[in-house]
């Protein structure tokens, strides 16, 4: 793509991936002609309401528990500065240069439906910040998921207006400074307009999209770490069968079913019928249920972010009638209840997901466990060597960390504007948790790849090199050997761990 052309109705995960990860205009990103249209006669719809001097919440009202208090005219644009400036009242570390344009292109996307009252020339601004690489400095912390979020949009408002810091090629800059180098100017919001950039789901919403995009992939690798060391423990496929799924018939587990029968296609390490050993383990037995029923949780949370992505969710909206008149209606779309939810579902399928690979390393490597199939601890000389003995305590402790974060956001609320705002989502505490529960998970996957690909060169000693791994983990195998080589003695592991998860970064990557 060379260009995404915004209409509000049409953004998908694959544009906002795409400008996200890339660089600045690469895509260029601009607006519709017909969003165009809206977008004005929204505007003008702001301007012709504040003429007929008409009480209009975020207009010429104050905000929260300020409801009721009346501006005048001559004050408009000082209360919109205000709401951006008081906003701005976020704490802990920014957000990545990815995360921050996706949250630049979602917020310019739910501003080009037509609804929210903002001017095209602050519009513009923002797809020329975007397009130029001149990102706001937003802090991670300080939202409350409803209305929206509003303190880390706040910090995003105040680039436009010239205020707060910004990057730009890797240096932070004062806003207003920013904006100069970039050939832009600030501008002064006009009425309405300090709301409609602060008021929204959209940080959210980028957040969440990023880590669903995450674990998208990470479902994938999870199938293929899980069938390499099911090979690497002579384990049975019997349990993929697709005549036992056909009779519990959940999609994502005959999906993964299937997955986990094409990973192993052609695999001579896996074991034929013993009738001494008719099932295995349930970490391996029962990756379809597992596996399966996380991956739900990851097409729910990709099928809500869908939705949310051309959703209008700042308030009041603005609605213009076929008989002329005006309705400036409040609601409560800026509640992110639903994505928190989603989130925290998400949250607790990726934990399981950590949960059952972590359990997979401890059976590679407890030589007990894996009834003698492998040496204990992945390693000949067991005693002056530990081996893999301690990748699995990381994992461990990595699926602790991963449960105490599984607690649910969404079940939280603290009352806020002097209890006007009495229920809140804590959608963006939900993303955030998924956010590291994601990147433990990938970790977690990272060291069962590790494990696995020890265990099938002990495999091989006694199969011989020539047996062949299942069609989709000989490729992954043949790409770890390519970094890391069989450890016969102990070294330095932490270069080894690195080098898989480099890779597996890159499968997330592409």
């Amino acid at each position: 793509m060379t260009e995404i052309v915004l209409d509000g109705e049409s953004l998908t995960f694959e544009h906002v991936l795409s400008v996200a990860y890339s660089g600045p205009g690469k895509p260029r990103v601009v607006i519709a002609e017909d969003a165009t249209t809206k977008v004005n006669r929204a505007s003008a719809a702001v301007d012709t309401l504040l003429d007929r001097g008409e009480v209009a919440y975020g207009i010429t009202t104050g905000f929260g528990a300020f409801k009721d208090k009346i501006i005048s005219r001559e004050e408009v644009e000082q209360l919109q500065k205000n709401i951006v400036l008081s906003h701005a009242v976020g704490v802990g570390d920014p957000f990545d240069v990815p995360t921050t344009r996706a949250i630049m292109m979602i917020r310019a996307n739910t501003l080009a439906r037509g609804f929210s009252g903002i001017r095209l020339e602050t519009l513009e601004l923002i797809l020329e910040c975007l397009n130029r690489g001149v990102h706001p400095v937003i802090p991670e912390k300080g939202s409350l998921g409803a209305s929206g979020d509003l303190a880390p949009l706040a910090h995003f408002a105040c680039l436009l207006i010239g205020e707060g810091k910004a990057e730009s090629g890797g240096e932070i800059l004062a806003g207003a400074e920013a904006l100069k180098r970039a050939g832009l100017s600030p501008v002064t919001l006009r009425a309405k307009e300090g709301l409609a950039l602060t008021n929204g789901t959209t940080v959210m919403t980028a957040v969440g999209l990023l880590e669903t995009a995450r674990a998208i992939k990470l479902a994938d690798l999870a199938d293929i770490s899980g069938c390499l060391s099911l090979e690497a423990l002579h384990g049975t496929t019997s349990a993929f069968d697709e005549r036992i799924h056909a009779l519990r018939p959940h999609p994502r587990q005959m999906e993964c079913a299937r997955h986990l029968r094409e990973i192993l296609d052609g695999s001579e390490f896996v074991r034929d019928f013993d009738p001494s050993n008719v099932q295995d383990a349930y970490t391996l037995r029962c990756m379809p249920q597992v596996h399966g029923a996380c991956r739900d949780a990851v097409a729910y949370a990709d099928w809500l972010l869908k939705l949310e992505l051309n959703s209008v969710t700042d308030n009041p909206l603005i609605f213009q009638n076929d008989d002329g008149t005006i309705d400036v209606v409040s609601g409560g779309n800026f509640h992110g209840e639903p994505l928190a939810l989603a989130f925290d579902y998400l949250a607790m399928a990726l934990t399981e997901l950590g949960n059952i690979s972590e359990r997979r390393i401890m059976r590679l490597t407890d030589e007990a466990s894996n009834a003698h199939v492998l040496p204990a601890f992945l390693t000949e000389n067991g005693g002056l060597n530990s081996g893999f003995m301690i990748v699995q305590y990381t994992a461990a402790a990595l699926c602790t960390e991963n449960k105490i974060l599984s607690h649910p956001a969404s079940v939280d609320t603290i009352p806020s504007s002097a209890n006007v705002e009495d229920h809140v989502s804590m959608g963006l505490t939900a993303a955030l948790k998924l956010r590291q529960i994601a990147r433990n998970l990938q970790s977690i996957v990272a060291l069962e790849f590790l494990c696995a690909a020890q265990a099938i060169d002990f495999r091989k000693q006694e199969l011989g090199k020539d047996k062949r791994l299942g069609n989709g983990t000989s490729r992954m195998y043949e790409t770890i050997r390519s970094k890391v080589p069989f450890i016969a003695q102990d070294t330095y592991m932490k270069q080894h761990i690195e080098a898989v998860e480099e890779i597996v970064s890159e499968f997330i990557a592409h």
